[in-house]
């Protein structure tokens, strides 16, 4: 029987943050995936190798981690005094699923490197030498994010000095905003700063619930039997506690408003995110780095597509930086409480600094920007072959 050649599609893996993913330019894809739907996503998870019931995406670009089973499609901006669009979709490792429905902090740390190198931001924006300022929409939850691109001699500056814990190499900064997060959303979907959230079979948790970057739900490490110096490995290798954060994410979800019913969430894992806080404590991290309450304000540990992330996700540290800022709920409380601009929180691979600007009007809380540094660079760019599925 003969079967039909691979096709090839023009593609950049790309390292943003702490995550990596295959990144596309529009134009570039097959006609039918140049639209949403459900060739667009059968051609993504081809691409990064699901589904794989081994869990390995040895057939793919995926790396078997929400944080590198991950795609980004680029192209020119359609909106006003905006540089680029920016879609990104993750992908579930064992599932046919792609899930739209936030986006990826860390990713958009690359966002503006690839937009330059690839000629979707005007020539006139971009300094000879300098600092290229790339005004992103992004289409997933259509905020606006400003990315600080490093130039040097007209071409993206990848290499550089900054270290990113979680990142094993130094790279050039690459300085993210996010702009208006929340918008004329209600930051706090309940109403409140702390809820008491009843998980049916659990048990009644505090929590912060907010919908800052990314829908996420806070606990107290102490609450839910953890210390908030967790690694991976303690929690990972533990279904059982995997299936207990799925349960209060789910039940978090449906008082969000996001869901409906428990059912729903197996549909929408990318968000609301879990974490948890506790003060600061030392630990040692990943890598080994011993890492001193005195450094930190807090720590954070936060759930990332039913597994404990390895660092911290970007949406989720708008979270983070976002709820710190507002006195009452369990970030900032867990932090020292009272007013603030900034928090630096520990994670698995280390720590991260955060800022926020934050405000009440009305009786509601608004954020006007969240800011935080991060490090992007081309791993690899040509060509990624699939077999023709069209």
């Amino acid at each position: 029987m003969k079967h039909k050649p691979q096709i090839k599609i023009p593609a950049t893996y790309m390292r943003g943050g702490t995550s990596k993913g295959v990144f596309f330019n529009l134009t570039d894809l097959p006609a039918e995936a140049q639209v949403p739907g459900e060739a667009r996503d059968n051609m993504l998870l081809r691409v990064i190798g699901s589904p794989d019931p081994y869990g390995k995406q040895t057939d793919g670009m995926g790396g078997a981690t929400s944080s590198t089973s991950k795609t980004v499609i680029l192209s020119k901006s359609t909106q006003p005094d905006h540089d680029v669009d920016y879609l990104f979709g993750q992908v579930a490792i064992d599932r046919p699923f792609v899930d739209w429905s936030g986006n990826c902090g860390n990713l958009t740390a690359a966002v503006g490197s690839f937009a330059i190198s690839n000629g979707l931001v005007d020539a006139s924006r971009i300094p000879e030498n300098g600092i290229a300022v790339v005004r992103i929409w992004q289409a997933n939850i259509k905020k606006t994010i400003i990315a600080h691109v490093p130039i040097t001699d007209g071409q993206v500056q990848e290499t550089g000095d900054f270290e990113l814990d979680g990142v094993t190499f130094p790279a050039a900064e690459v300085k993210v905003e996010f702009v208006d997060p929340v918008g004329d959303a209600a930051m706090f979907p309940t109403g409140n700063l702390v809820d008491d959230l009843e998980v049916p079979g659990v048990g009644t948790f505090k929590a912060t619930m907010i919908a800052a970057g990314i829908p996420t739900i806070f606990l107290n490490a102490e609450d839910i039997g953890f210390k908030g110096t967790e690694l991976q490995g303690d929690i990972n290798s533990n279904p059982e506690t995997l299936a207990m954060f799925e349960t209060i994410r789910a039940h978090g979800a449906i008082k969000m408003g996001l869901i409906k019913d428990v059912e729903e969430a197996k549909g929408r894992q990318h968000t609301p995110k879990v974490a948890f806080v506790a003060p600061p404590a030392d630990y040692t991290s990943s890598s080994g780095k011993a890492i001193l309450a005195s450094d930190i304000d807090l720590n954070v540990r936060a759930l990332s597509m039913g597994l404990l992330h390895h660092a911290m996700m970007g949406t989720a540290a708008v979270a983070i930086a976002t709820a710190s800022a507002i006195p009452g709920t369990l970030v900032n409380l867990t932090a020292g409480g009272g007013e603030r601009n900034q928090v630096r929180f520990g994670h698995p691979s280390g720590t991260l600094k955060v800022g926020a600007e934050v405000s009440e009007i009305a009786g509601e809380w608004k954020a006007q920007k969240v800011g935080m540094s991060r490090s992007a660079r081309v791993l690899m760019e040509g060509t990624v072959r699939i077999p023709d599925i069209f």
